[in-house]
């Protein structure tokens, strides 16, 4: 693995150099496994904040890295964003980085502000993906704003995909000098090693197959991720039902929460929890056998970042049919690891995952170049490296003149 850990970086005083991270939901700290402990290794003195949750816990016990717990809502909330704002500004003056990498939603916009109110030396703002793709109105025009203050309040500003950049440059949210990408995109990269078949994980395939009761040959769609609008519940249900005519024993499997924000509508939550070859499992901690018990990933979101689940489900060797959506278009080489259709298209995305499903062939040839290319494009370390060379960058800019701890 190329790296930068003989760079001589020097902080006055010959100090640290200390990196403070920022996410909203605990969840969204699984975006850094793996690549805080790297820099914590190549010398950064690394913190993570986020909103309350085991899954924070967790993340600082993994990666042996500092962490801070501050409650920021999801949603437009004046009063209680004020609050959080200030928490954040308390939370850097303690902290005084050097450089703070905010991102993901609410975080990436409280903690921007909070790093120039501060006055943080180096700030890198990480755009994860554009909700104001799927809003419309007042909500679009606000959303639009408030990412155009985070970017402008950034030294440099992330995107996770060449089609975020692109969709970004257009939207006008930033110079374009300021937005890079690192390798192929992505947020963590994914480890083939991870999702391989081991003979425990065929094991708790073949064990799940019988809990859920689907058939020995019984092809299966799946879907990873929130079963919400925007990820296309409604035309993966649509089309489902649309095959089964074609397919008597086609089973669709749901692995993923239903969420409030953003909800299915109430026919398709229905017809899920109706129709017999529909599986849902809920929220799962392990999700690889989960990718080894589907023939094909369907994911027909609105709008995306980049799509890690097309990733995963390639790294198991899975072909995967999703959209031309922001992100999601930069997950699949169309005709090669899957096939892309046209956002909200029902009878192309029947079409293509028929395609697959009738031609086994097909589904090996695709699962196996999906599995190369993550290997080849999308290895973890290219993340850890890439964004090591960016702050490393920043901190030569002015002579390292850091945070003055």
């Amino acid at each position: 693995m190329n790296s930068c850990s003989h760079d001589t970086t020097s902080l006055p005083g010959g100090r640290v150099p200390r990196l403070l991270y920022a996410v909203t939901a605990p969840e969204s700290t699984s975006f850094f496994q793996g690549r805080l402990a790297y820099l914590r290794q190549q010398g950064f003195d690394v913190h993570l904040v986020s909103s309350p949750g085991s899954e924070l816990l967790r993340t600082g016990q993994q990666e042996r890295i500092a962490i801070h717990a501050l409650p920021m809502r999801r949603p437009i909330a004046l009063i209680a964003d004020t609050v959080s704002l200030v928490r954040a500004c308390i939370l850097v003056r303690r902290l005084r980085p050097d450089i703070v990498d905010a991102g993901a939603g609410k975080a990436g916009l409280l903690f921007s502000l909070a790093a120039v109110l501060c006055r943080v030396p180096y700030r890198v703002y990480s755009l994860y993906g554009l909700r104001l793709e799927t809003t419309r109105g007042i909500l679009r025009w606000t959303l639009a704003r408030m990412v155009r203050l985070a970017c402008a309040c950034a030294h440099r500003v992330y995107c996770i995909s060449r089609s975020v950049r692109q969709k970004a440059i257009e939207l006008r949210l930033a110079r374009p000098d300021k937005f890079f990408i690192i390798g192929s995109g992505n947020v963590k990269g994914v480890s083939v090693a991870d999702f391989a078949p081991s003979p425990e994980v065929l094991q708790q395939v073949e064990r799940l197959r019988q809990e859920l009761r689907i058939e020995a040959g019984a092809a299966v769609v799946g879907f990873v991720g929130r079963l919400v609008r925007d990820k296309g519940i409604k035309e993966l249900v649509d089309a489902y039902l649309l095959m089964r005519s074609r397919f008597p024993s086609l089973v669709l499997l749901l692995v993923g929460p239903f969420e409030e924000g953003d909800p299915v509508d109430s026919r398709t939550r229905e017809l899920i929890e109706a129709t017999s070859g529909i599986v849902t499992v809920g929220r799962v901690e392990d999700v690889v056998p989960y990718y080894h018990l589907m023939d094909v990933l369907a994911f027909p979101t609105h709008r995306e970042g980049f799509g890690t689940v097309a990733l995963e489900a390639a790294a198991a060797g899975k072909p995967v049919v999703t959209t031309d959506a922001t992100g999601a278009v930069d997950s699949v080489v169309h005709g090669v690891t899957g096939f892309i259709g046209p956002v909200g298209d029902v009878e192309a995305l029947a079409s293509a995952l028929g395609r697959l499903i009738e031609d086994p062939v097909l589904v090996q040839k695709m699962g196996q170049a999906g599995q190369e290319r993550v290997l080849r494009d999308f290895r973890p370390e290219t993340i850890w490296v890439g964004y090591e060379r960016v702050y490393r960058e920043l901190l030569r800019r002015t002579g390292a003149g850091g945070g003055g701890r």
